[in-house]
């Protein structure tokens, strides 16, 4: 399964980068395929393993926020492994046929 999801702190101010590192930083850390870009971190696993990534990342901004906002999506698709990297090689695929 992927989950992309964003964890921001809520009434902290305008600059949430600290915070949100701090998230990012148990994602890296898990060992699980994953990457992040301006809106959201994506992560690569089995349903346990990947949500207790998500649920630590969250509880990492709670230690620091008081009020957390969590967006969460999944792509829940047994059997499928490295969807992270060939999703992305599909869509590359066709835009290099046009």
């Amino acid at each position: 399964m992927i989950v992309a999801f964003s964890v921001s702190p809520l009434g902290v101010g305008e600059d949430v980068g600290e915070y949100v590192a701090d998230a990012v930083r148990v994602v890296r850390e898990s060992g699980l395929p994953n990457r992040t870009d301006a809106m959201f971190t994506s992560i690569e696993g089995e349903w346990d393993e990947v949500m207790d990534v998500v649920k630590r990342a969250v509880a990492a901004v709670e230690a620091r926020a008081g009020r957390v906002s969590l967006v969460l999506k999944a792509d829940i698709r047994p059997g499928v492994t490295d969807g992270l990297t060939s999703k992305v090689e599909t869509v590359e695929r066709y835009l290099g046929n046009s």
